[in-house]
């Protein structure tokens, strides 16, 4: 069950942008599995992808054909990764895009394929070219929800938001975006597969520093488990059908703000539909030398198993965040100005034991379904958030069972 998230009820159309979906029955049938995005001749597109050494054929097809500069549709599969796959991953990769593209009347290089599931075995290349046959008959630009479901794996919730933002001069424009991910989430640069779409039209090189800054405190700010996956991707389009910006026009920030915003709520969706999560925790540092050392140790708490099974249990052994905290790879690091508490229990100042903390306030926070975790370093300026969930035996079953 996920932890205070639910599905959302709508989404709003972005002019421009049309999804479509299909059944190819990948892993299992009864549920549409492929989804189409079909963008305009006036799109730009920028994107960031796994840093992991494997990453997946889709990955590696997907920036091969984005240096084109002349990309136009993207094709998702949920089931299976095609990663791990070879030269023929490679082929089927491409063999997909060909399919789709002669549907559309495009080139193959101007189609990016995106695959999330089990690791390792083929596609299975004829039900999807069947199903990819019926795409290009269902495009719509209210596809959005049906999409966000369609590129579910182990999610129990279809994941998605939108905003509008005034641009000034009574223009507006609309930003929506979904998101798919639950587990083998440490993201190296976004999260496992995420597309956002907005109305305005963005040169591509400004697209891409738009995505990259709001990349920093939402996607690249979560962790479930600590694994990154071989098929992470992040997809920002343009579609061009509403006013023009740039970087250099006064309601740039607002877009950007909006950016963040909205991948922010999808990255939190992630972490609070974590596989087997029941807490959503919030790790707040502070008073590190720079935001790279606060992210360090938010990071070195989050992965901890110790830390993560405490917070499944509600027990408050803080010795687990202490212990979390001393082993970040933090240089020159003195504990005599360390502080840390739970929400507005304080249980360590000054490096010491608090001597007025008392276990059943720390038992009451930890009880909770979302709280904080906040840590001070006392040593400088810099400071990150980090945004984890605990590890429980559903964890464990989900992926002990995950082929099966």
């Amino acid at each position: 069950m996920a932890v205070n998230l639910i599905a959302p009820a709508r989404l709003e159309a972005v002019p421009g942008a049309r999804w479509a979906v299909a059944e190819a029955a990948i892993k299992k049938p009864g549920r549409p599995d492929m989804a189409l995005l079909l963008l305009p001749e006036t799109a730009t597109l920028a994107g960031v992808f796994t840093r992991n050494a494997f990453a997946a054929a889709p990955v590696r097809v997907a920036q091969q054909h984005m240096a084109t500069g002349r990309a136009r549709a993207l094709l998702v599969n949920s089931g299976n990764a095609n990663a791990g796959t070879g030269r023929g991953g490679l082929a089927d990769a491409q063999a997909c895009c060909a399919r789709a593209a002669e549907l559309l009347g495009l080139d193959a290089e101007q189609v990016l394929p995106f695959s999330t599931g089990v690791i390792g075995q083929a596609l299975p290349l004829d039900r999807m070219q069947g199903a990819i046959d019926t795409l290009a008959s269902g495009l719509d630009e209210d596809g959005w929800l049906a999409a966000a479901d369609a590129i579910r794996t182990t999610d129990t919730v279809a994941k998605g938001a939108s905003r509008a933002v005034d641009i000034g001069s009574g223009q507006r424009i609309v930003l929506t975006g979904i998101a798919k991910g639950s587990g083998m989430i440490r993201p190296d640069m976004a999260t496992m597969l995420a597309f956002i779409a907005t109305d305005a039209a963005i040169d591509s090189d400004d697209l891409d520093a738009a995505l990259r800054a709001a990349m920093a405190d939402s996607f690249n700010a979560i962790s479930v488990d600590g694994d990154t996956s071989t098929n992470d991707a992040c997809m920002l389009c343009a579609t061009g059908a509403g006013p023009g910006l740039s970087a250099s026009d006064s309601g740039w920030p607002l877009f950007v703000s909006a950016l963040t915003d909205l991948a922010r709520e999808l990255a939190q969706a992630i972490v609070r539909d974590g596989e087997g999560a029941t807490r959503f925790i919030t790790l707040a540092v502070t008073g590190a030398r720079d935001p790279e050392e606060a992210r360090e140790v938010g990071f070195t708490v989050a992965h901890s198993p110790l830390v993560k099974t405490a917070c499944f249990a509600g027990d408050p052994n803080w010795g687990r965040i202490l212990a979390a905290v001393g082993r970040a790879r933090v240089a020159d690091f003195s504990i005599d100005r360390v502080a840390i508490a739970l929400d507005d229990v304080a249980l360590v100042a000054d490096g010491e034991p608090c001597a007025d903390y008392a276990e059943a306030d720390g038992a009451a926070v930890m009880a909770r379904s979302e709280y904080t975790i906040a840590i001070d370093l006392g040593r400088g300026s810099g400071e990150a958030t980090i945004w984890t969930s605990d590890l429980s035996y559903e964890y464990v079953r989900i992926n002990a069972e995950y082929r099966s």
